[in-house]
């Protein structure tokens, strides 16, 4: 490699690793997330349709949660995942974009929109694609005609309370407030993860499988939003 070449390349290297850049660190994270769910997904995926190792520990938790559902977590588990349904996340996520808009926070209002809705429309995409029957009881908690792989509801909280959380990492000066709102997001999404599982709406494959590609979908979303907001303030100081 000549001298010129090589010094090209440390110049290209070190602005994918310069935190102010406007194609730095920040889009080279978010890409570096996006290869890793991606990579990821495709592994679930695969054993999914081997029926390997993971498609058989699929059908025993399945049918374990299946015969030991109780009351009353059964009725609180059908209020979290209806809840976080079409309508319910529908409604909370346009709740959020009215209170950045309120707080002309329009990169963040611009993140919403492109996010959670761009998200779950990849989500149908992939219930067509992979075509999965949904786990089969003798007494199901819940009947549903769609299909299963990747889970629709872990996609939908993973997407917003993700967003939600990046938000205050990013604007809050306290580690404290920050650590909070990583933790809550994470017991929210596992929560809703659960409950699919629990009442029988999803395989353990699905909620993961959902979890992968939503944090590499949020996580390039976010990248691409603050890239754009970075070159506009670089084009104004010019």
């Amino acid at each position: 490699m000549s001298r010129i070449a090589y010094s090209k390349l440390l110049r290209f290297l070190e602005a994918r690793i310069t935190p102010g850049g406007e194609f730095g660190l920040h889009m080279t994270a978010g890409l570096a997330m996006l290869v890793a769910a991606v990579a990821i997904f495709r592994d679930i995926a695969e054993e999914v349709g081997e029926q390997d190792d993971i498609a058989r520990f699929d059908v025993h938790v399945a049918q374990w949660f299946n015969t030991h559902a109780f009351e009353p977590l059964t009725t609180f588990m059908l209020g979290i995942t209806h809840l976080h349904g079409i309508v319910g996340m529908s409604i909370a996520s346009t709740l959020l974009a009215v209170w950045f808009w309120r707080r002309k926070a329009q990169y963040w209002l611009l993140s919403v929109a492109i996010t959670v809705p761009c998200g779950m429309l990849i989500n149908v995409l992939l219930k067509n694609v992979y075509a999965r029957p949904r786990p089969m009881f003798d007494e199901p908690l819940l009947t549903l005609s769609t299909y299963s792989f990747p889970s629709g509801h872990t996609s939908a909280s993973t997407l917003f309370y993700g967003l939600i959380a990046c938000y205050v990492f990013t604007t809050s000066p306290s580690w404290r407030r920050r650590c909070t709102a990583m933790v809550l997001a994470a017991m929210m999404v596992l929560l809703v993860a659960f409950s699919r599982v629990y009442l029988g709406a999803h395989y353990v494959s699905d909620v993961l499988a959902a979890m992968a590609y939503s944090a590499g979908w949020l996580a390039v979303c976010i990248a691409s939003v603050s890239t754009l907001r970075r070159r506009r303030l670089a084009r104004r100081d010019e």
